[in-house]
C-alpha cells in the first residue's frame, strides 16, 4: 500500500510520520486501484456537472428521448406506464395517484421549493433587497409577462378552446436561458446573467400567481386549513430553534396535501414552504472559524496530554457534531437547502419532467398550422423582448431606475431573445391548460419550435451584439454586480 501514497513513500524517506491528506488517502479497505478507476470514471462526469449549460443538454436530450418515445411504437407502452397507478396506504387511508400526477405534482413540488428558496434569498441578499436595484428586473419580467399573453390572446384568444393558453408563452426556462449565456462565454457580463437570473425568479413569481389564481380546480377550505396547520408547525418550529431540515419534511407534506385537496395546484406548497426557509445564517463565517478552532484544539490537548493514547470515542463524537454544526449552521438554511437539491432539481427532476411531458405525438393535426400555435411561437420569440426592451426603456425613461454599468440596450435586446426560452414551466402550464388531445399536443409543439428558436437567435444575436471582454468599469463578478449599488 505505501507503494501507491506518496504521502507514506516520503514519510519513510524522511523517518516522520505521513501527513494525512483526506482527499488524497485511501479509507481502510479501499483499493488504490479500484480509486484510481472511480476517479478517472467519475472525474469527467464532474466536470460536466459543473458546467452551466449542462442541465440544458440534459433536457434537450430528454425532450428528444421523449418526442422519439412519442413517435414509436413504444408511444401506448410509456403512456400507459405515466398511467400506472401508484401510491401510499395507512390502514383503511390510501393515497394514490398516477405515476404522471406524482412527477407533475409531487417532484415538480420540489422544482417550486428550490424556486421558493431563490425567490427567499433574492429578497433577502439579492437584486430584490434593494428597492432601487430591484426595479429593472421587475420591469423587465412584468413586461416579459404581459406581452406574450396579449400576443397569445390576439392571435387566438377568440376561440373558447384555445384561450386558457394565454398563460403558456410567459414564463422562462432559466436553466436553457443561463446554459445558453454560458455558451457566450466572457461576452456576457455578469451584471447580465445577475439580471437574467432576478427576472427568471420574478417571472417564475408571476407564472406561480398565475397557476394558483387561474388555473386551479374548486377551492376547499378544508384543505386551506390543513394547509394552516402545516405552515403553523413550521412556524412554530423555528420559533423554539429547530434549524435540522429533516424536522420540516413532515409539516411541509402536510402542507402539500392540505393545498392539493385545497384546489389550488399542489406545487405551490413547495413555493410557500421555501418561502418560509429563514435566509440568514445562525452562525456565518466568524462561528464556522471559531468552533471549528475550538473542537480541532480540544483534540489537540487531548493529544497532547496523553501521547501515543486514542482519543475516547465519545470526546471525538462530542467535538466531531461541534464540527457538523459550524459547517451547516455557516450558510443560511435557504442558501444550504437551494445548494443541496439544485443538483436533483436540474439532472434528474427537470429531465424527467421533461421526458413525462414533451413527447408530442406527430401527426397532422398536432404540426398542423393553427393560432394557437403561431400565439405560443410569435408570444416567445417576438413577444417577450419586445416585452421586456418596451419596459425597461419605460423605468429608465422615467429614472425611477437606470441600467446597470457595462449594460446598454444591445445587452438587454440578447437578454430578451434568450428569455424566450420557454420549455420547462411552458410545458408545465400548457399540461394545465389543455386536456389531454390534439391541443396540448399543438401547444407542445409550439414550445418546442418557439424554445428552439429562441435558443438559435439568441446565440447568433449574442454572438453579433456582445463585445468579447467586459466593459470597463463593469462588474466583473457575480457577487459584485449583485451588491453593487451602482444601477
Amino acid at each position: 500500500m505505501a507503494g501507491d501514497d506518496p504521502a507514506a513513500q516520503e514519510a519513510a524517506r524522511s523517518g516522520t510520520e505521513p501527513v494525512v491528506r483526506p482527499t488524497e488517502a485511501i479509507p481502510p479497505g479501499a483499493s488504490p486501484v479500484a480509486r484510481r478507476w472511480a476517479r478517472r470514471l467519475v472525474t469527467p462526469i464532474e466536470s460536466f456537472l459543473h458546467i452551466e449549460a449542462a442541465s440544458g443538454i440534459v433536457l434537450l436530450v430528454m425532450a428528444a428521448v421523449a418526442m422519439t418515445i412519442a413517435s414509436s411504437a413504444w408511444s401506448g407502452a410509456f403512456h400507459r406506464l405515466l398511467e400506472l397507478p401508484m401510491g401510499l396506504r395507512f390502514g383503511a387511508v390510501t393515497i394514490e395517484r398516477p405515476l404522471h400526477f406524482w412527477i407533475n405534482d409531487g417532484l415538480m413540488t420540489i422544482f417550486f421549493f428550490v424556486v421558493g428558496l431563490e425567490i427567499r434569498r433574492e429578497m433577502y441578499e439579492g437584486e430584490l433587497s434593494n428597492a432601487r436595484r430591484g426595479l429593472l428586473p421587475i420591469a423587465a419580467a412584468l413586461g416579459g409577462m404581459v406581452a406574450p399573453a396579449l400576443i397569445y390572446l390576439a392571435f387566438a384568444g377568440h376561440t373558447p378552446e384555445d384561450r386558457p393558453g394565454w398563460g403558456v408563452p410567459m414564463a422562462t426556462d432559466i436553466a436553457f436561458a443561463v446554459g445558453l449565456l454560458a455558451l457566450l462565454g466572457k461576452r456576457v457580463p455578469p451584471a447580465l446573467r445577475v439580471l437574467l437570473l432576478a427576472l427568471a425568479i420574478i417571472d417564475d413569481i408571476g407564472s406561480i400567481v398565475v397557476i394558483a389564481t387561474f388555473y386551479s380546480g374548486a377551492l376547499d377550505p378544508s384543505g386551506f386549513l390543513i394547509a394552516a396547520g402545516g405552515v403553523a408547525a413550521i412556524v412554530s418550529l423555528q420559533r423554539i430553534g429547530v434549524r435540522r431540515a429533516s424536522i420540516y419534511v413532515i409539516p411541509g407534506v402536510i402542507v402539500w396535501l392540505g393545498v392539493c385537496r385545497s384546489g389550488v395546484h399542489p406545487t405551490i406548497a413547495g413555493v410557500i414552504v421555501g418561502l418560509l426557509t429563514p435566509a440568514r445564517p445562525w452562525l456565518g463565517p466568524e462561528g464556522l472559524v471559531a468552533l471549528a478552532r475550538r473542537s480541532a484544539e480540544e483534540v489537540e490537548h487531548e493529544l497532547e496530554a496523553k501521547p501515543g493514547a486514542a482519543v475516547a470515542s465519545e470526546r471525538l463524537a462530542e467535538e466531531a457534531s461541534r464540527i457538523d454544526l459550524a459547517s451547516r449552521e455557516a450558510l443560511a438554511p435557504a442558501t444550504r437547502l437551494q445548494r443541496m437539491l439544485h443538483p436533483w432539481v436540474a439532472f434528474v427532476i427537470m429531465p424527467i419532467f421533461a421526458l413525462a411531458n414533451a413527447g408530442v405525438t406527430l401527426d397532422a393535426r398536432s404540426v398542423a398550422p393553427s393560432l394557437l400555435g403561431a400565439g405560443i411561437v410569435v408570444g416567445l420569440v417576438v413577444g417577450k423582448p419586445i416585452g421586456i426592451l418596451a419596459a425597461c426603456y419605460a423605468v429608465v425613461r422615467l429614472r425611477v431606475t437606470s441600467l446597470p454599468r457595462g449594460i446598454a440596450w444591445r445587452e438587454l435586446l440578447v437578454l430578451g431573445l434568450v428569455a424566450g426560452i420557454g420549455f420547462t414551466m411552458a410545458l408545465f402550464v400548457a399540461a394545465l391548460a389543455f386536456p389531454e388531445g390534439y391541443k396540448l399536443e399543438q401547444a407542445k409543439a409550439a414550445i418546442l419550435v418557439a424554445s428552439t428558436l429562441a435558443m438559435t437567435i439568441g446565440l447568433a444575436a449574442g454572438r453579433l451584439l456582445l463585445a468579447p471582454e467586459v466593459a470597463r468599469g463593469a462588474a466583473k463578478t457575480a457577487s459584485e454586480a449583485e451588491t453593487s449599488d451602482d444601477v
